[in-house]
């Protein structure tokens, strides 16, 4: 149900782990995600540790759905010196393309320590049912064939 687009992100990542750059709004890092489907719904997990709820953007047109998320730099006094500085700071984003399968009029988006995570219900439309079959039939429960051209 989901399509992964794109396709350099694992060196993206490791080329920003080398050169300890992170992501900017012209080119963001990508997030982990882990995506699944319980029930009647897909769930998508994305892990954004230290990030506040308001520095998250969730976005859907048509069926494209983008995630951005920004970590900015703690404040800190004067007197402070950094010794060490490993957490990315930056942007982050993620695009996947949902299957038109999926309800994108009625996604459910929570954040709880560090992740977000976004339920997508499967479209009525999408799921299984039953067709009933109308039509005529003789005394015997067979369907009457009908004559064509005579």
């Amino acid at each position: 149900m989901l399509m992964r687009t794109d396709a350099f992100r694992e060196l993206d990542r490791l080329a920003q782990q080398l050169t300890g750059v992170s992501g900017t709004w012209s080119k963001p890092s990508a997030m982990p995600m882990d995506a699944y489907r319980e029930g009647e719904e897909y769930v998508i997990a994305l892990d954004l540790p230290g990030v506040a709820k308001d520095a998250i953007d969730i976005d859907v047109e048509r069926n494209m759905l983008t995630v951005k998320a920004e970590r900015r730099p703690a404040a800190r006094g004067e007197d402070v010196q950094v010794e060490l500085s490993e957490r990315p700071l930056g942007v982050f984003s993620r695009q996947l393309v949902l299957a038109d399968t999926l309800d994108t009029e009625r996604i459910a988006a929570s954040y709880d320590a560090g992740v977000l995570t976004l339920r997508i219900p499967i479209a009525e439309r999408a799921k299984p049912r039953k067709i009933t079959i109308s039509g005529h039939s003789d005394r015997e429960g067979h369907s009457v064939p009908k004559q064509i051209g005579t």
